[in-house]
């Protein structure tokens, strides 16, 4: 029979979260049923539930950055066993036999994933529902092993902030001798620094706001730029071979142009509207620059990814959070005043609302 769970809902897009009980399907042969130690708080989040994106479906459990213990295993599953951690992230699933799915990058299914929360399920039409919850129902395919030695907490937020940066620096092949610049400071920002740098780039943040450099350098970056200073935009002009763009709402990218070599590229990954104002396609021509987009990741690379800040000792810069507060959370996350990612702890669904 399926399972009456607890979780936080938004009932609409003006509403604040409130308790929400709501059924969880019972587990088909390949399901993992988890439950939810950790879930963190992301800037899509506050997107899906205040519909600004369109297409919100309500009420909305949210949460794709999911850390939990497994406490029951369907009939076919063999990779995982009750009381492995593991995590999930922003998909459960995806047609599986597309081009895409068939290279591990399921964020691509030319069917459409089927994501954490606000989503349908491709096999039974539920809604699905996510990590400001008690529990989740997976797919194995769409699980990920936390090792050993990496803080759950701190894992939390790889499973997007950290895996939106990584995949795009992996594709690039950034490493050793590669010159990276990241634009902005903040959940994706942060987790740029630190990979970027453990790949073994020089590595450069672009930032509006001054005395930002000691912070910067914390997290790994070499040199500070304020791109707000003609002379410092200047001295870097031709300069980068890859430049991270974590901005999530419209701003001019042709400053940041000016600073790619020859063949580099700048790649958004946190801004989804038109770009505005536009690109000048003489700042591409000249130096056969590109401006690109990247998705989260696969699931193959996210089990990677989650394996190397194992070995590198990364993990996310975290603020732990009561569920009863995700509210007030996502009201500093619009004033940035959060370093650098909310992670709700589930065990306080036990408190009184």
């Amino acid at each position: 029979m399926p399972q009456t769970i607890r979780g936080y809902a938004a009932q609409s897009a003006t509403q604040p979260l409130g308790p929400f009980r709501f059924e969880r399907r019972d587990p088909r042969p390949d399901d993992v049923v988890i439950d939810i130690l950790y879930c963190g708080v992301c800037h899509s989040d506050l997107h899906q539930v205040r519909n600004e994106w369109g297409g919100s479906i309500y009420p909305m459990v949210p949460g794709h950055e999911i850390i939990g213990r497994v406490s029951a295993v369907g009939a076919t599953v063999s990779q995982f066993k009750v009381g492995d951690m593991v995590g999930v992230g922003c998909m459960v699933d995806s047609c599986q036999h597309c081009e895409a799915c068939a290279h591990g990058l399921e964020q691509y299914c030319e069917e459409g994933a089927t994501f954490t929360y606000n989503s349908t399920d491709r096999h039974d039409g539920s809604p699905t529902h996510g990590g400001y919850s008690e529990r989740i129902v997976t797919a194995e395919k769409f699980v990920l092993r936390i090792p050993d030695g990496l803080d759950p907490k701190a894992a939390a937020p790889l499973l997007c902030a950290g895996i939106t940066t990584w995949s795009p620096l992996r594709h690039w092949n950034i490493g050793k001798g590669s010159k990276v610049a990241v634009v902005g400071l903040g959940g994706l920002g942060h987790m740029g620094l630190k990979f970027a740098k453990a790949l073994g780039a020089e590595v450069t943040l672009f930032t509006r706001s001054p005395g930002k450099e000691a912070e910067a350098r914390r997290l790994g970056a070499d040199h500070v730029v304020l791109s707000t200073d003609a002379s410092q935009m200047k001295a870097v002009s031709s300069h980068f071979d890859f430049i991270l763009d974590t901005v999530p709402h419209q701003h001019d990218l042709n400053p940041y142009l000016a600073t790619l070599k020859l063949d580099g590229t700048l790649c958004l990954v946190g801004l989804l509207e038109p770009i505005d104002p536009p690109a000048s396609a003489g700042q591409l021509i000249r130096k056969r620059r590109a401006v690109v987009g990247s998705l989260i990741g696969g699931i193959p690379e996210t089990q990677e990814m989650l394996d190397f800040c194992a070995q590198h000792g990364i993990g996310a810069d975290i603020e732990m959070i009561d569920i009863q507060d995700i509210d007030h959370a996502y009201e500093r996350m619009l004033k940035s005043d959060v370093r650098y990612r909310f992670v709700i702890d589930l065990a306080s669904l036990d408190k009184a609302a």
